[in-house]
């Protein structure tokens, strides 16, 4: 008898457990974000983890070191990563695409849309608001002293300038130096190509007088340095966007209403600020996109 009551209470318990369990792991599928390797893909990547976190029932989690756009589309098809949290327009058109550049903005995000939409079944967001594109870059006094403001305004003093630039961007034959010097009509005085990090350094402490950076980096801010606009739009758009799974979107129907937040809040301007945060004053990508959607009241509509 005893026996018997001792094994109807194991059931009993065993029962009530299957019951109130999903009730205490409300989040038991994991929703995975890509969190990449520079501190502006960690940082965005952290925004989402931490949006669909603390403002839905679904739980998230960061799966970083997916180095490249190539890598994130592999993990995606596999199933493996639901949303590549950044995704730059110009990179995808000829990499994952293999289509041709196309330098409207607007047009290459509408064509990824359709493409990735067509191809995949997976939904490219509208941008962030940024773009993380190649820039000539000078001094605030280099701006003064010769009256620059766009990449042509260099025309007439090149000769006498030093450029520092990426090295691999230095030797790419159909975007890079060469052609650019062919399509803005300029050569420059010389020439040095260096690791990208170290450039923003040296056009600091005046080694160079114009370097070819990328327009969010933290430091631009941090160094007062002025962006030359690329007026003869040699340089293809690298608009910024998150792309997810249409099976997630589908499995979790507020998910989308919950991403779609982002969209166009987070300025080239910011994206700089952020990227120094991590860059130059160390703080850990996490702590800075969960103060980010703090300050901003995670986007909720007033």
């Amino acid at each position: 008898m005893k026996k018997k009551y001792i094994f109807s209470v194991i059931i009993i318990v065993f029962l009530t457990l299957l019951i109130i369990n999903p009730l205490f792991n409300r989040k038991q599928d994991v929703i995975t974000v890509s969190g990449g390797v520079t501190s502006e893909s960690q940082i965005v990547g952290n925004m989402i983890v931490e949006l669909i976190n603390h403002e839905t029932d679904m739980n998230a989690k960061l799966l970083n070191n997916l180095v490249s756009a190539q890598v994130n589309q592999v993990a995606m098809e596999k199933g493996e990563l639901n949303i590549a949290s950044v995704r730059y327009t110009g990179t995808d058109l000829v990499t994952t695409l293999g289509m041709t550049i196309e330098k409207d903005p607007n047009k290459a995000l509408d064509i990824v849309q359709k493409e990735f939409k067509d191809r995949f079944n997976q939904t490219w967001f509208p941008s962030y608001g940024f773009a993380n594109e190649f820039t000539f870059m000078i001094s605030k006094e280099t701006a003064e002293k010769y009256n620059l403001k766009k990449v042509s305004d260099l025309r007439e003093h090149a000769k006498d300038l030093t450029l520092g630039t990426d090295q691999g961007w230095y030797e790419r034959e159909n975007d890079g130096y060469q052609a650019f010097s062919d399509k803005y009509d300029m050569s420059f005085k010389r020439v040095f190509p260096m690791q990208v990090g170290l450039l923003y350094d040296a056009l600091y402490n005046n080694s160079y007088d114009v370097i070819l950076g990328y327009s969010t980096d933290g430091r631009i801010s941090a160094y007062d340095l002025v962006l030359l606009e690329d007026d003869l739009q040699f340089f293809p758009p690298y608009t910024c966007s998150l792309v997810v799974d249409d099976k997630v979107l589908e499995k979790y129907p507020n998910l989308e209403e919950a991403l779609h937040r982002l969209d166009n809040k987070i300025t080239t301007e910011t994206m700089q600020k952020l990227n120094y945060e991590s860059d130059g004053k160390k703080l850990e990508p996490q702590i800075i996109a969960k103060q980010f959607l703090e300050e901003n009241n995670y986007f909720r509509e007033e």
